[in-house]
């Protein structure tokens, strides 16, 4: 039984937060290209920024001693959204909307992007240097919450921290907001239908620019869920998106480019598989198979697939595998 908690606590738990991160952030890609049709490589800097953001604004309030019954970063969340949103229309409105005005085409884009990733990064190391900083280094403790698991013969707890816990519920808000955004709304209807064909939205009396506007602020607002989440369930740091771009990109593309519940898909099949490769299974196998196995078999005490430190080519693999066996992703996303 214990093994199976260790399971549970290293795999199904670690997985759900991390695709919980992967997920939000994927979204905030997918809708950028299923309306633009180009990949924003900038949105995982976006992430960092709106950590940073909400960073500030939790400094504020434990400046003037202000307490409340959970995380700070979550409670200066829906501002920090807010303030990303806003900075990721400026970031369009001065960058990308000249570029699409002039016919540039998706690759020049990306580029665009790309310039925009070195700005963002710039910007941050230029206010907050180098350094590592964590929430919880001004009067707020981690709580680190246990369900006893004694009355199925367990001697381990379930563990996890509160922000894993809130994490997860304020994932599930927003999928469940936007679900009912695109689906119950004439914006997010529009949206859609965009998504599918811009050229004939066009013609069928949607306002493209609304619907441009819009998209840029829910990837704006989500980017910054992600940053301040995965910073609360590490630390803060102004690469902070370094090691996680390549994942969203993935699960973006794994889940089909321009579908917002393939992004939540992938985003989750993702955290699952990496948490899946970097788990020892020689902590299951070797007390399942004690006693079973010949003597001159021996199990190393070792049976991860993949190293802690490059779990990353976890995501790599699933990506190539998606790009040459299904392209256009689980819900036949766009593949160009």
């Amino acid at each position: 039984m214990d093994q199976l908690i260790f399971f549970i606590n290293k795999v199904l738990v670690a997985g759900t937060v991390l695709g919980s991160i992967y997920a939000l952030g994927a979204i905030g890609v997918t809708l950028i290209f299923g309306i633009l049709r180009f990949a924003h490589f900038a949105h995982g800097d976006m992430m960092t920024m709106g950590a940073f953001f909400a960073f500030l604004l939790a400094l504020v309030f434990y400046h003037y001693g202000i307490i409340f019954p959970i995380p700070m970063g979550f409670v200066v969340l829906p501002v920090a959204m807010a303030i990303t949103a806003a900075v990721a229309l400026g970031l369009d409105k001065t960058l990308y909307a000249p570029l699409r005005r002039r016919g540039a085409k998706p690759v020049t884009l990306l580029i665009a992007s790309i310039g925009a990733t070195l700005m963002i990064q710039g910007l941050v190391r230029l206010f907050f240097g180098t350094g590592t900083y964590s929430f919880f280094d001004y009067g707020e403790t981690k709580t680190i919450l246990k369900f006893d698991m004694g009355w199925l013969g367990g001697t381990r707890p379930i563990t996890f921290t509160e922000p894993q816990l809130i994490m997860v519920i304020v994932t599930v808000i927003l999928i469940v907001a936007l679900n009912l955004f695109l689906t119950r709304t004439r914006l997010g209807k529009a949206m859609r239908a965009m998504s599918d064909n811009a050229d004939l939205a066009q013609v069928s009396g949607i306002n493209t620019q609304v619907v441009v506007r819009v998209t840029w602020i829910i990837a704006g607002a989500l980017a910054c869920a992600a940053g301040t989440m995965l910073s609360l369930d590490v630390s803060l740091k102004p690469d902070l998106a370094f090691n996680i771009v390549l994942p969203i990109f993935a699960a973006a593309i794994v889940g089909g480019l321009g579908q917002a519940y393939g992004a939540i898909a992938g985003g989750f099949l993702l955290g699952f598989a990496e948490t899946l490769g970097v788990f020892n299974w020689s902590t299951l196998f070797k007390p399942m198979l004690s006693g079973v196995l010949p003597d001159w078999i021996v199990i190393p005490n070792d049976l991860s697939l993949v190293p802690t430190e490059y779990k990353l080519t976890v995501s790599f693999v699933i990506l190539v595998m998606t790009l040459l066996w299904r392209p256009t992703g689980i819900f036949k996303g766009a593949s160009t």
